[in-house]
């Protein structure tokens, strides 16, 4: 397997905090974006690395075992218990996910008995008290789904894969691989659950299978935030472009346009994609550019003189 240097790829140190790492993504994520390179198959290709190297390092757990197994880290996933159950890891597309167990009788014991010792309340075992077994639904079962942005606002089928323990013959645990293929509603938000029938926990007694659901997590985008439904995109003018106005190609989750911005313009100030943001229908968001002025920190003499003539010519009052 090919090693690659995570931290020499984002430009940080291996000792860089959390915030130094996200800093320095989203400044090479602006930099090599497709978006804002099209047709550049090296810049692509940058992109993936530094985003390949970003998945990890955001991550505490990823970013511990890549330190202490570099190469073979991903291997050494298979045997980290996932947070908050035991048996069970998740995994979609790249982007790490919540884990669950598809045996919660292990867990929580059968469902219909469990803590209850005999009498008439039925069996520890999940059997009435004349030990026949109960016939009951299993358990529903939630995981985090971490979706890219282009990917909630698009929708489409994803193919997600679950790792999970299950008992072989013998009765010794091993692990087990499960793919499935789901349907992202086109705009779903950020917090949504789809519900997946049957691929829930086991039923206990020839009872149906629960139900899983996949909790949306909307990955961190290096271009865009979110506020509710509504994409909020920064572009950096230079002054004498806010002043004049021009036209800039913008991204959206749809992919780039081009948009011409009126002359006049302060920083702070927003203009408005419509239907470009998520939601469906009329609950649709847009894209809102807002707009940041960038002003140069060095000057030549040419540029120096040229800024103090319009200093002394302009008639206009900024306070």
């Amino acid at each position: 397997m090919e090693y690659k240097d995570y931290y020499n790829l984002l430009g940080v140190s291996k000792g860089a905090s959390q915030d130094e790492v996200s800093k320095a993504f989203k400044k090479l994520a602006r930099k090599y974006h497709p978006d804002l390179n099209p047709g550049d198959p090296a810049a692509e290709g940058k992109f993936k690395e530094i985003n390949e190297a970003y998945e990890v390092l955001k991550d505490p757990e990823k970013r511990k075992l890549y330190d202490s197994l570099g190469p073979n880290w991903k291997e050494g996933q298979n045997f980290q218990p996932p947070p908050g159950y035991e048996n069970f890891q998740f995994r979609s597309g790249g982007f790490g996910g919540e884990g669950f167990s598809d045996f919660f009788e292990t867990i929580f014991g059968q469902a219909g008995g469990f803590g209850q010792s005999g009498g008439f309340g039925g069996s520890r075992f999940g059997g009435d008290q004349f030990g026949r077994s109960m016939r009951s639904k299993g358990r529903d079962a939630e995981v985090r789904l971490t979706l890219t942005m282009e990917e909630a606002y698009r929708g489409g089928p994803k193919t997600i894969t679950l790792q999970e323990q299950v008992r072989g013959a013998d009765g010794t645990p091993r692990m087990q691989s499960k793919t499935l293929e789901v349907n992202i509603p086109a705009g779903v938000k950020d917090g949504a659950k789809i519900r997946l029938s049957g691929q829930g926990s086991p039923g206990t007694g020839g009872g149906p299978s629960g139900d899983l659901l996949l909790q949306v997590a909307i990955a961190e985008h290096p271009l865009f935030r979110l506020e509710g439904v509504n994409v909020i995109h920064d572009l950096r003018l230079a002054p004498w472009e806010a002043v004049l106005g021009c036209s800039v190609r913008i991204p959206t989750l749809d992919g780039p346009v081009d948009m011409n911005i009126p002359a006049g313009l302060s920083s702070g100030q927003k203009l408005r994609l419509a239907g470009k943001g998520l939601g469906k229908g009329e609950s649709q968001g847009d894209q809102f550019v807002r707009i940041v002025i960038r002003s140069p920190k060095t000057l030549t003499d040419e540029e120096r003189k040229l800024w103090e003539e319009l200093s002394a010519t302009s008639s206009f009052q900024a306070r």
